[in-house]
């Protein structure tokens, strides 16, 4: 499988090469570019703010711009929290997706989005700050509306981004059990 593999707002830390890697050694060709231009950050807020300066259109142009080239192949679109919002807008935009797996994030639909049964994959912590309760149940509804084939699956006592072992949110069970799901899914596509 092809994966474009977009980082969190931190920006392109460790953990995201290695989470390509561990997809490199499922036998996955991956990409991740590097939407900050080789920026990364300790605190959330200070990547938000970056994010902010930059602008969410030029995020999305680079992200783009960085899959265009292989969107052809057919890719599986996948990202981490501010990651999976651009993975998701870019999949619901490319009639070639063949998947797309978020981690820790989701984004706005379109109100004309539509897919042909695009297969798609949540993973998020339970309770979550950015993706409350009300949120996903919204979000849930407006994917199955689009068309998507919707999984969604929740890490009670998890922090936002629970896969980032550098990060104070690390939860080694919940993101094992994370790749594990992950990695089936993929392997079904």
């Amino acid at each position: 499988m092809n994966i474009m593999l977009f980082h969190s707002t931190y920006g392109l830390r460790p953990a995201v090469r290695e989470a390509a890697e561990r997809l490199r050694g499922a036998g996955h060709e991956v990409w991740t570019p590097d939407l900050f231009e080789g920026r990364t950050f300790e605190t959330v807020e200070e990547g938000m703010a970056f994010k902010e300066e930059t602008g969410k259109d030029e995020l999305l142009k680079r992200a783009v711009l960085a899959a265009a080239p292989y969107s052809e192949r057919g890719l599986v679109y996948a990202g981490f929290s501010l990651g999976a919002s651009i993975a998701q807008t870019l999949a619901l935009g490319d009639e070639r997706a063949r998947g797309l797996l978020l981690l820790h994030g989701t984004s706005d639909l379109a109100p004309n989005a539509s897919v042909d049964e695009l297969p798609v994959q949540l993973h998020v912590a339970e309770p979550d700050p950015f993706e409350t309760d009300d949120w996903l149940s919204a979000w849930y509804l407006q994917m199955g509306r689009a068309g998507a084939d919707v999984e969604v699956y929740r890490y009670a006592g998890a922090g936002h981004l629970y896969t980032d072992p550098g990060l104070p949110d690390y939860d080694e069970e919940a993101a094992e059990a994370t790749w594990r799901v992950a990695l089936g899914f993929l392997e079904t596509l």
